[in-house]
Formats: C-alpha cells, structure tokens, sequence
C-alpha cells in the first residue's frame, strides 16, 4: 500500500502545543513513557503466547534496545514485543486520547495553565511526549504474526501523519527521535545511563544499548601491548525491584544494600517494613526506619516521603500523599497496581484509593513501631532521640492515630536517671493508688527543671513529674488532653487540687482569709499579674508565677520572644502564688499587719514576683530596678 496523509483526529496543533509546553514538568519524562511501552508491548505478547506460542517465531529474548545514531541526530528505542498492524497504528498513534478527548481538551483550554496537571483522568499520552525532544517522530512496527510485512508512521506532530506499508525483518516496535538540536544530549550515553536509572532502572526487562569500549590487549612475546576497540551490548537497568520479590529469597544483607540504593545513607537502618497488601487497593511496600538522622533533615527543601512506582515504572519521589508529614523520616518504595495520576503521569490525585493506601502505610508504620518499643526499647530509644520531634507533630495532626502516637511518646521524668525515658503507660502503671492525674513540665532543659520550684509539692506527695523539653510538646499536651482517662496536668499551670486533701483545702482557706488584705494589695502594686493567691504547690520557695490552665505557659512564650514573634501573640497573664509556710512571706504577713501603709512592703512584694520570673526561666523587664532592691535590701541587712 502507497504512503497516505491523514490528520489526526483531534485539534491536534493545540493539544501538541499543550503537551509539549505545559504537561511535563521534566521532558526527560519521555524515555520513561516510552520504555514504559515497550514494557507493555512485550508483556502483552508474553501473555498471549501463552495460547499460540507460535507468535514467538523462535525469539523469546526480551528486551528493549536504545540506539544512538550521531550522525543522523536519531534515538530509538526498540522493543520485541506484540508489534502493529497498519489498523492498531492508525487508531493508536493518530488518535490523541480516544477516550474523552473532546471534554479533556476543553477543560485543558478553559483551565490555567498553572493549574492544567492537577486535572484528574488518564489519556494515554505518553507517546506524545516525544515532541518535546524531538521535531519528527518515526515508528516503524510489525505485528507478530504478520511475517514480515510491516507499517512506517511518521509525523512532525503539526496536525497530521503519514503512514505507508513496508517490509520488517522483526516483530516489534522502533520509534525513531529525530531529536532537536537542544535535546542533542540524549544521544550521550552518561545522559541515557542516568534518565533509565532514575525513571526505569526496576522494569523487568532489561534496557540494552550498545557502548564502545577500549580494551588493553596484551602482545605475544616480543611485542608490545595494543588498544582494541570494541562494541558491547550493555544493560542500563538493574531490574532488582526488591520490594516485589518474596521475604524468603532476600536477606538481611539484600534489604541493607537497597537501602543504601535509595537512602543515600551510609549506614544499616533500624527496621524494615516489606509487605504487600490486598483487597479493595493492592500495592506491594517496601519500608525503612532509619536508625540515624540525616544531615539535612531539617532543610525545608530537603525532598522526604517514598518513591512511587506504578508496576516497576518510576512515577515520583519525594511521594507525600501516601504518608501524614510527621512520618517523613521514613524510607522506601510502594508500586501499585494503579492509582489516579494526573495526566502526565507525575502527581497523584485527590481519590478515595490514595487515603487508603496512607491509611494502610500509616497503621503498618505505628505498629512497627509500637513492636520495636515494647521488644527492643534500647533501639527505639536510639531511633526516638532522632525522630521523637517529628513523630510528636502527628499527635496534634491526626486524631485518628492520635492514640497509637500517644504510645510511642518518651519523656524524661523527675523519677528516671537523665538519659533514661518513660512512656506514658509506664507512667501510669507507677503511678501511687491516690494519684489522680499525669503531672509534666516543660522547660528549657532537664537540668533546669530539676530545680525548679513547681516540683516541690508534687514531690513531697511521692508523684513523678514527666519533663518536656521541646518546644512542640506544649502543642502535643494541647492535643492529647488525657491518656488512659488519666488528665494531663501541667505542675505550672491551674490550682493543682491533686495536691490537697480535704485538711489541707480547709487550712489554705483560712489562711487566704487571713491573707486577703496583703494579698489584696499586693494585686494593686504588682500591675504586671493578673492575681495573687496562695499556693498549694510550694514546699520550699517563697513564690512562683503560673498561668491559667489552657494558656500559654512561660517556656513556649519565651521561644516565640527569641524568633521575633512577640508582637504576634498575646502574653498570658500571671498569677502570683504565695507559699504561705515560708520564712519571707510570713514576714511579710507580719509587716503589713504591723504597718500596712509601710513604704517598703511594695518593694518587698516586687522583690517575690522578680525572683518567681527568674525561677520561671523569664527574663526581667526592669533589672535595674531588681538591682536597687536587691542593694536596698543588702545595705539594711548589713547595716
């Protein structure tokens, strides 16, 4: 049959000018879309030899080759797979996105352009994506079975196409790049190298093209060595999908060095995670804990989540849709059956089948997890101290998991050796019959919560106090609230009732009765509090300053002060807690009763509410004032 022009049959100028400029945020994206079909083509003949073994014709050696022609400015990618007739060309290649185009291509021109790869479908447009590396496209194919008649397709991509009959040695499929001058590097082999690693390195079938090679040949006796060169097929790919590969044929050593291969870490890793999943959404996983932190892991830039693969086919790394962002830290590759992909195969979309697959990842994760923790704590300790900051993130984000993350929670405590943590369930197995609620602090460091005042009645009562020293743990209270029905209970913050007994409830009151004109006045001269109480959580300190229950206490402010957010929050107001067993507000009591107009009892009280700010870990915001107390106080005292 004669060559023959046909359009295509969509407004094929502007659906090219679409693909080409606006599709694709990366055109090295063609090879994979390409090498992707090839795959296919050989799978399908695979699959249908199986009932006529005679399309085989003798050849079962699958493979698909690159081929690199300098002088012609051409790549090829060849395969040996079901091939084309003249029909399945014409209906193949001359027909952009058969299914739906008309409603695709109005919502590509109504929709911006920056917007146009988050619309939802497949459009089988992979092979066009040729254009973008290439101004003509030649594809010569012979479908097996067809013995040796083939068909030529060949098109510019401006709206038209030629096709024409013509004779093929080999079933199969040659696409032919005639590539543009600035795509000319993909006729290097090191470019070819890293496009089939990053894109196809786990296909099946090996990615073949032939290289040039200098050997050293040595000479008989007498003469000298010489340079030979030679042409060599080699394989680009590894085709070691690991993750699809049963857990009995790998090792331990296997599933290290695939780490290594995708990690870039060093090192072994803590936990892997190998699993395939069934049922509504079927996907095979294969998960790393790192056992330490990466360098970077805090850059904002840095690009966490899994790789995707949809059967063996590179989509994307850096897949955040597939776990909550307080479990990035993890490593590893899930390859799907299928998932809703935009249209050029690089973002996922927004459907009922990714939540799942999150869903399944997430409960697989925190489980492990939860195993290392209560099997080998030693390890999960290591592994906590590195990822403990993010893994906190989730108790606040994901109140569906907000319980399983609350198990995974370490916290130093007053009762354990600095370096050793406890877990909200061992703190609550310990906790003495009469006490009623978790009690914790949060703090700048362990060192200085040891010393602080606010633990002196929790301790007199034989109650463990947790220390929380991260900035994030003020929000990881906020969202947990309760643990095993037991409150959290900040020792800063609130009355502490747990402290009393129906004694000690009655004595405070009498004595705030007794109190309540200094306490009173107090208010008046100490502007910068909200009230004056007497306290029931003081043992050994005169005074402390405490915030309301629900409010933002003095370690989270005194952060947002330091980054420069001060102007963007509201400080929360102070209560000063008075111990009235204390040798200086008993004092105190007895000067203004002696004499409650004396000029020195203001001084006197300032002097309690400066030195509960410094126990709090604050700074003064007049310290040239503490200071002249202070000396005020020296100079009568020494006088």
């Amino acid at each position: 049959m004669s060559m023959e022009t046909l359009p295509f049959k969509t407004e094929m100028t502007k659906m090219m000018d679409i693909i080409v400029n606006s599709l694709y945020s990366n055109r090295e994206i063609f090879l994979r879309e390409l090498i992707s079909n090839a795959s296919d083509a050989i799978d399908k003949i695979r699959f249908d030899s199986i009932t006529d073994p005679d399309l085989l014709e003798g050849e079962s050696g699958w493979k698909i080759k690159l081929i690199v022609d300098k002088d012609a400015g051409t790549l090829t990618v060849r395969d040996n797979g079901i091939g084309m007739d003249r029909d399945a060309v014409v209906e193949n290649l001359g027909t952009v996105a058969r299914s739906g185009t008309r409603e695709f291509l109005e919502k590509l021109q109504q929709t911006k352009a920056e917007d146009r790869p988050e619309l939802i479908g497949q459009f089988g447009l992979g092979f066009y994506a040729s254009f973008m590396v290439a101004d003509k496209v030649t594809v010569l194919s012979r479908m097996a079975g067809d013995k040796a008649k083939g068909v030529r397709w060949e098109s510019s991509g401006e709206g038209e196409f030629q096709v024409e009959t013509v004779e093929k040695e080999r079933r199969g499929t040659d696409v032919v790049l005639h590539l543009k001058e600035d795509a000319k590097d993909f006729l290097d082999e090191w470019k070819l190298r890293t496009v089939v690693r990053n894109y196809s390195d786990f296909i099946e079938h090996p990615v073949v093209m032939d290289v040039m090679r200098t050997e050293k040949i040595e000479g008989a006796e007498g003469e000298e060595a010489r340079e030979e060169t030679r042409v060599t097929e080699e394989t680009l790919n590894s085709r070691q999908a690991v993750w699809l590969r049963s857990k009995s044929e790998l090792s331990e050593q296997d599933y290290n060095e695939f780490y290594k291969h995708i990690s870039r870490d060093f090192g072994d890793p803590a936990k892997v995670i190998h699993y395939v999943a069934e049922g509504v959404v079927e996907f095979k996983a294969l998960l790393y804990l790192p056992r330490q932190r990466p360098f970077d892991f805090l850059n904002p830039e840095r690009k966490n989540g899994l790789n995707l693969y949809i059967r063996r086919v590179f989509i994307m790394d850096d897949c955040t849709d597939l776990l909550p962002s307080y479990l990035r830290f993890v490593q590893g590759v899930v390859d799907a059956a299928d998932l809703p992909l935009n249209v050029s195969r690089e973002l996922l979309q927004q459907n009922p089948l990714v939540d799942k697959i999150q869903s399944n990842l997430t409960a697989k994760i925190l489980s492990t997890l939860k195993a290392m923790k209560d099997g080998e704590k030693d390890k999960y300790i290591e592994f906590y101290k590195n990822f403990g900051l993010v893994l906190k993130e989730g108790v606040h984000t994901d109140w569906t998991n907000k319980e399983k993350l609350a198990d995974l929670l370490l916290f130093e405590s007053a009762k354990t050796e600095a370096g050793d943590f406890v877990s909200l369930a061992e703190y609550v197995e310990a906790m003495p019959e009469d006490q009623k609620e978790i009690y914790f602090l949060l703090g700048e460091s362990r060192k200085l919560l040891e010393a602080s005042p606010y633990l002196e009645g929790v301790r007199k009562k034989g109650y463990d106090v947790l220390f929380m020293t991260e900035p994030i743990d003020e929000w990881v209270v906020q969202g947990l609230m309760e643990y095993k029905g037991k409150r959290l209970v900040g020792v800063d913050k609130g009355e502490l009732e747990g402290l009393e007994g129906e004694t000690e409830k009655e004595q405070k009151e009498k004595k705030t009765e007794e109190m309540k004109d200094l306490l009173g006045f107090l208010k008046e001269k100490i502007a910068e509090v909200e009230d004056v109480r007497l306290s029931s959580r003081l043992t050994d300190s005169a005074s402390c300053l405490v915030s309301k229950e629900g409010r933002m206490g003095a370690y989270v402010e005194n952060i947002l002060k330091k980054i420069g957010s001060e102007g963007e929050f509201e400080e929360s107001p102070r209560i000063l807690e008075l111990n009235p067993d204390h040798p200086v507000v008993a004092a105190l009591r007895g000067r203004y009763e002696a004499d409650p107009k004396d000029a020195r009892l203001e001084d006197y009280g300032r002097l309690l509410y400066e030195q509960a700010v410094l126990a709090e870990g604050s700074k003064l915001k007049d310290p040239v004032g503490f200071a002249r107390r202070m000396n005020d106080l020296l100079v009568r005292d020494l006088t």
